[in-house]
């Protein structure tokens, strides 16, 4: 169990931050595992035939089975705002020789050959290592990356609006089943980690939701690394597979059933494009029942560059409970 003590300070700077490089070396994870990840099957198998051809060997050796530790440098939580993959990986190259040393001893046993090599030279490691993240990257994610970005960008939509709404408690009452929040105790249950520790008052705890992480959460607390929390945003399942979602009858005979479909759809945030994608709807369609919906207060919407996000409202929730469940199988929650 990992308890991190809050000050008032470190509340009013606790944020929400996406890392790419995260999401990469999670997913090495969730490739070396299937067996403990099984919601990522689809992106699995696509992922290996992808990867064919491709050396990520270094990348590999870094992240070891059982993963009880994976360098810090591998996993950064972002200092400030949320950085493209290029970003991190300029940083990643300009590591200290040092930094890189004191992350490798933190791992357990004796170090793989590239691992050791890595070590002896860290410029000439690193520079190797950059080489294999951008090839995996291009092999494995890319091709994804649209899709997990729109769902981290929900998630984060939908944690901003429970924080304004519930404070501290309301954000992390169902942030993940071994994360609670009592007083100014944040309470993770790690198994193999036993600690307290208290925020520095100056930077606060960086929320970072990361699709590969499922079903697990991960905590940076390694100094002079950003303290973060990593963990898998709410409906992991439907970026690979997506069942048509119940209808549930008394509401559908009030609101419709197309609209009650799309309510049952809104259990993640998502664009018209890919509602009319889920549910065979013309995109007017959707449109024209998501205007509907928001004006009865049953959707928000909120703008994210270009793209505009739909989700069901706190009234919208209420319905779908009474009228029966609304939730896709395999959802994380």
């Amino acid at each position: 169990m990992l308890t991190w003590k809050f000050s008032a300070q470190d509340l009013a700077r606790t944020r929400f931050a996406h890392s790419p490089l995260c999401e990469l070396a999670t997913s090495v994870e969730v490739l070396k595992d299937p067996g403990r990840s099984a919601v990522h099957l689809p992106w699995i198998r696509e992922a290996r035939a992808r990867l064919a051809g491709v050396s990520w060997e270094l990348l590999s050796q870094l992240v070891r089975l059982p993963t009880l530790y994976v360098p810090d440098f591998l996993t950064p939580v972002p200092t400030a705002g949320s950085p493209t993959l290029d970003e991190q990986l300029v940083r990643l190259a300009a590591l200290p020789a040092a930094a890189v040393r004191r992350d490798l001893g933190r791992m357990e046993g004796e170090p793989p050959p590239l691992v050791a090599e890595l070590a002896r030279d860290p410029e000439a490691g690193l520079a190797r290592l950059v080489g294999e993240l951008r090839a995996y990257w291009a092999a494995a994610i890319a091709p994804s990356w649209t899709r997990i970005e729109r769902l981290v960008e929900g998630e984060i939509l939908r944690r901003a609006r429970q924080l304004a709404a519930g404070g501290p408690a309301g954000l992390f009452a169902d942030l993940h089943p071994s994360v609670s929040w009592e007083h100014d105790l944040l309470r993770i249950g790690h198994r193999h980690f036993d600690a307290d520790r208290r925020l520095d008052g100056e930077r606060g705890l960086v929320l970072v939701p990361t699709v590969f992480a499922w079903p697990g959460v991960f905590s940076q607390l390694n100094p002079p690394w950003q303290p973060g929390l990593i963990y898998p945003p709410r409906g992991v399942a439907t970026l690979w597979e997506a069942e048509a979602a119940g209808t549930p009858e008394g509401l559908a005979r009030v609101l419709g059933r197309a609209r009650v479909r799309l309510l049952a759809e809104l259990d993640v945030p998502a664009t018209t494009t890919e509602l009319a994608a889920r549910t065979g709807l013309s995109a007017p369609t959707v449109s024209h029942h998501l205007h509907a919906l928001h004006a009865a207060g049953l959707a928000a919407r909120h703008r994210t560059g270009r793209t505009v996000l739909y989700l069901r409202t706190a009234a919208a929730e209420l319905l779908c409970g009474a009228g029966g469940s609304t939730t896709r199988r395999g959802v994380s929650r």
